[in-house]
């Protein structure tokens, strides 16, 4: 039985259970498994009256929702291969992708979006979502897919060069399924359909697709944003007890925690921070017997009603999409929230390694998940293998070639592997900056610092390739002269060839819209580079 049949009998099994709750602010919208059965059967009848046939690529482009589950669902049923894209991505951008993948359909959320390809590719082949499920039902059972068919094609962001299609077979799929079923069920306990999993990002993501499939494989439901810009309060509303991260927000978390703290009374902030040097030195084993009563009483007050304030159901957060900051990973432990890292790129079917419950270190991405094998290769590049390394880019055969390594894929990260089989990750490898001290640079690290440490920053960018020293690129709102004072403070930790020696600072954020960000919110550091060319230039006058 495929993993589309088991889709399929778990609605069955439980027609009254909600397996897609969408959150409207205070508001829950809940889609029990009958009613998501009834939308897929339509949608099966919309792709029949279109033509779709097994392994034709039917793009979905469409915010989060229970119809854009339905579609996902209905178009693997027929044997369509799904190419899922970010309905917020330029329009320009995503109708490259469409015509490199030769879509056959373009499903599109609402006639806005519809006319928005349209502008780009006037005679593209569209369908909305009210066309889509007035199809006739369809019945009959998932059709038939092999482990070497593919099932989904996800473009990669393309931070560095152009978007690949990156092809995912049903055995990926099937492997990555159960495996992720066992590693959860280290975590959560059995599947039931009890559990309350909260997720903001887009499906369109491998990550975040897989979030949603193996909810469903488990046979419980998932809790979905329908607006940013509202998610406090949606996560009120919502009180999950598992909720998915990337970095950037946690942080941001931490750091509005800290505005407040600072808004406070001294009693307060002097508490606050005597806690904060008590954590640390308790994370090395050394906290005095007054830091340790002092850590004791502030947790009961100040971090709890933190934590209350983020989630009071909350068991766990769950980080992806790029490593942590040790020392936010480190603060949310504090508040009694363990964080469990994930890594993974789209060619590894979202996950090469997870933390164990219990077992997470900070500033480390967790052990390779059951069959799938890891090393270091040439300059530390991580190099992984397994059931779960995808096929191959789609229609770009050299590309694929150049992905792998005596039958080893090149994740193009630099990391490390402790002694307990742990993995870190370092950095991105062609992001290593070699200046003309010749020393091999990688800018992550650093930048980081420069988040941490740098009051009002929230983006940083490290540039100095061929240069004579390293300069950074900063958006966010400090006075320069704070900026330079912290800056200074950042580089008397680092060896000479590390330090910042000059800085630009724009109020512009880098963002999808201005193309400084790819659709997952990663640096585009070849376009940032661009964009800030006069800006850089001066820099090293």
């Amino acid at each position: 039985m495929s993993f589309v049949d088991t889709f399929f009998a778990n609605l069955k099994k439980n027609p009254s259970r909600p397996f897609v709750t969408e959150v409207h602010g205070a508001r829950l919208e809940r889609t029990h498994g009958g009613r998501l059965a009834e939308l897929i059967a339509h949608a099966r009848g919309a792709l029949r009256a279109h033509d779709i046939a097994p392994g034709d690529r039917v793009v979905l482009l469409a915010p989060n929702s229970a119809k854009w589950v339905a579609a996902d669902i209905a178009m693997l049923a027929e044997g369509a291969i799904v190419v899922p894209m970010y309905a917020r991505q330029a329009k320009d951008e995503l109708v490259l992708m469409m015509k490199d993948a030769g879509a056959s359909l373009v499903v599109c959320a609402d006639e806005a979006l519809e006319q928005g390809v349209k502008a780009e590719w006037a005679e593209a082949p569209t369908v909305t979502f009210e066309q889509l499920f007035s199809g006739d039902a369809v019945s009959e059972a998932p059709k038939p897919r092999a482990d070497e068919d593919v099932v989904t094609i996800i473009y990669t962001s393309g931070t560095s060069g152009e978007p690949k299609g990156v092809m995912t077979t049903a055995g990926n799929v099937r492997f990555m399924l159960d495996t992720i079923d066992r590693r959860l069920t280290e975590l959560m306990g059995r599947p039931g359909g009890r559990d309350r999993v909260f997720h903001y990002l887009p499906f369109c993501f491998a990550g975040s697709r897989f979030v949603l499939w193996s909810n469903l494989y488990r046979e419980n439901g998932v809790m979905v944003s329908t607006d940013l810009s509202n998610l406090p309060e949606e996560l009120k509303t919502a009180q999950p007890e598992w909720f998915l991260n990337v970095p950037a927000l946690l942080e941001r978390v931490k750091e509005g925690v800290e505005k407040k703290i600072a808004g406070q009374g001294l009693p307060v902030r002097k508490l606050y921070d005597a806690a904060i040097e008590a954590w640390r030195d308790a994370r090395k084993d050394r906290a005095t017997l007054p830091q340790r009563l002092l850590l004791a009483a502030a947790r009961r007050t100040i971090f709890a009603k933190i934590k209350a304030q983020i989630g009071e159901e909350l068991s766990c957060l769950i980080c992806g999409s790029a490593p942590l900051a040790e020392e936010t990973q480190a603060w949310f432990e504090l508040l009694g929230l363990p964080v469990y890292q994930v890594y993974g790129l789209t060619e590894t079917t979202a996950i090469v390694s997870m933390d164990r419950p219990r077992a997470a270190a900070p500033g480390k991405v967790g052990y390779a998940i059951d069959g799938v094998e890891m090393k270091l290769g040439d300059g530390s590049e991580l190099l992984v293998r397994g059931p779960n390394i995808f096929s191959g880019y789609w229609g770009k055969d050299e590309a694929t070639e150049d992905a792998f390594q005596g039958g080893w894929f090149r994740t193009g990260d630099q990391g490390r592997i402790d002694t307990d089989g742990r993995l870190v990750i370092v950095g991105r490898v062609k992001n290593i900056l070699v200046p003309e001290s010749g020393h091999n640079v990688a800018p992550e690290p650093i930048e980081q610092r420069l988040l941490e440490g740098v009051p009002g920053v929230t983006q940083a960018v490290v540039i100095g390739h061929g240069r004579p020293y390293l300069t950074a690129i900063l958006t966010g709102d400090t006075p320069r002269e704070e900026a330079a004072k912290a800056i200074d403070a950042i580089n008397e930790g680092l060896p000479h060839y590390r330090r910042i020696r000059s800085f630009h600072l724009s109020p512009e954020p880098f963002s999808i819209e201005n193309g400084l960000l790819t659709a997952n919110s990663k640096l585009r550091r070849k376009a940032i580079e661009a964009h800030y060319a006069d800006a850089i230039e001066r820099l090293y006058a």
